[in-house]
């Protein structure tokens, strides 16, 4: 994600590296590259241009702290307008009605649909009785893909064979949802190849029929600055309130998501980051800002985390590391709550300074995990739980039947025995630090 675009930053602000003080020399030639960089990850000139005139009128004149470099003070200046420019803070959902309407809107190929199943999972594991409304009736394999997506996730649909009118469908659908006690009705519309005439019709009928309580325009982050383009013709139709930005973990340049709010005057509410139903953030422009200048976002690391953390399977793992029975099932549900959390170069990216050096580090997910479970699951029952059980013999049979070599199970056991010492160290060492503040 912005692995480009913050590759080019890095190095537009490489020119102040040394300066004793900023000028408007150096600050121009720095922000010539700014704009440049920005012009790449397919920013709009005029945005591009007025992001760096805000930059310069507050970049001229500053009083550099002694502590402080030009150049660290360049950085904080555009991170701040960039955090500005996306939209200062992230903007929730406005859920008034019984129940309350999500209304999706957005071209054909966005991944709307797709969304629609991420946002009911995101609001059901919030405490929220969901139902999905399959109102695209025109693109014909929409309902079925909605249908199959809410399945995988235990989430109810509703529609009506043969009916081709959306708005009869979402009203049912709505009148459905109050009889059956729903909090969220989810209307998933009908998109295009192109905004068109028709469309927006169509969604000015479903906008007038739904009285939605949100209306959300679901864009894909890759395309750029027609991305942009829709966004505005969508708003001038129906006044949404809020987007979506969906694959932006495949968007290498980022303009959309540095434009759009910028052009749209609407707030970016939600990113879609990934395949997996759970690959769903909430937009935080001062963490994407950190991000794109190569800060991380270790805020957002810590919440996977801690979406994934069940306490009680917590206290149960801690108990079991102090007295020394961490075994292999255990060591195999915490690669399975790490998988949980999304794709490992994307976490990765959230550490500070780890983006730039994973740019060009190629990580398959399934690759990564694949044969570590396959040795963990090629062992019986008995030795996962006596790792201390597996000799030569033991480790040969298990190679064969994992289909890897003596050398991986070795160098997994190897692994297992570290994070067992590691763990064991940092509880011992929680409860030294508890008792010498008793005494």
């Amino acid at each position: 994600m912005f692995e480009n675009l913050s590759e080019r930053l890095e190095r537009s602000f490489k020119i102040l590296k040394g300066e004793g003080k900023i000028t408007e020399i150096n600050i121009s030639e720095t922000l010539k590259e700014v704009r440049r960089a920005l012009l790449d990850a397919d920013v709009s000139y005029k945005v591009a241009k007025e992001f760096c005139d805000n930059v310069k009128k507050k970049a001229i004149g500053q009083n550099v702290l002694t502590a402080v470099k030009p150049q660290q003070m360049m950085v904080k200046i555009v991170h701040d307008e960039l955090v500005e420019f996306m939209g200062s803070q992230e903007v929730g959902l406005n859920l008034k009605g019984s129940p309350a309407v999500i209304l999706m809107a957005g071209l054909n190929g966005s991944g709307k649909t797709t969304f629609s199943a991420k946002l009911g999972l995101y609001l059901k594991k919030k405490g929220k009785k969901v139902l999905l409304a399959a109102c695209d009736t025109f693109r014909p394999a929409a309902i079925e893909q909605l249908k199959t997506l809410a399945e995988g996730i235990g989430l109810p649909v509703f529609s009506i064979d043969g009916e081709s009118d959306p708005v009869k469908v979402a009203q049912a659908a709505i009148a459905q949802g109050r009889r059956d006690g729903m909090d969220i009705v989810i209307v998933d519309t009908a998109g295009r190849l192109a905004v068109d005439q028709e469309l927006m019709d169509e969604i000015r009928a479903m906008h007038k029929a739904c009285e939605p309580s949100e209306t959300l325009f679901v864009v894909d982050a890759m395309t750029g600055q027609d991305a942009v383009l829709s966004a505005t013709a969508f708003n001038e139709a129906i006044d949404y309130d809020g987007i979506v930005l969906t694959k932006l973990d495949g968007d290498t340049r980022g303009g959309a998501a540095l434009s759009v709010k910028a052009v749209s005057g609407k707030p970016v509410k939600f990113v879609g980051t990934g395949e997996k139903m759970e690959a769903i953030d909430v937009f935080h422009p001062s963490r994407i800002a950190d991000r794109i200048l190569g800060m991380g976002d270790v805020v957002s690391l810590v919440e996977k985390a801690q979406e994934q953390y069940d306490e009680k399977q917590a206290r149960e793992l801690k108990k079991k590391v102090a007295k020394g029975k961490f075994n292999f099932n255990d060591f195999y549900d915490q690669i399975q709550q790490v998988r949980k959390m999304g794709d490992i170069k994307d976490l990765a990216g959230m550490l500070p300074g780890v983006g730039s050096a994973m740019k060009d580090v190629d990580i398959d997910n399934d690759k990564a995990f694949k044969g570590t479970e396959a040795i963990i699951k090629s062992m019986t029952p008995y030795e996962r739980e006596h790792p201390e059980v597996l000799n030569g013999s033991r480790r040969r049979r298990i190679a064969a039947g994992s289909g890897t070599t003596i050398a991986d199970v070795n160098r997994l056991i190897k692994q297992f025995e570290g994070s067992q010492k590691m763990m064991k160290m940092a509880i011992d060492g929680s409860l030294q630090n508890r008792l010498k503040g008793l005494r």
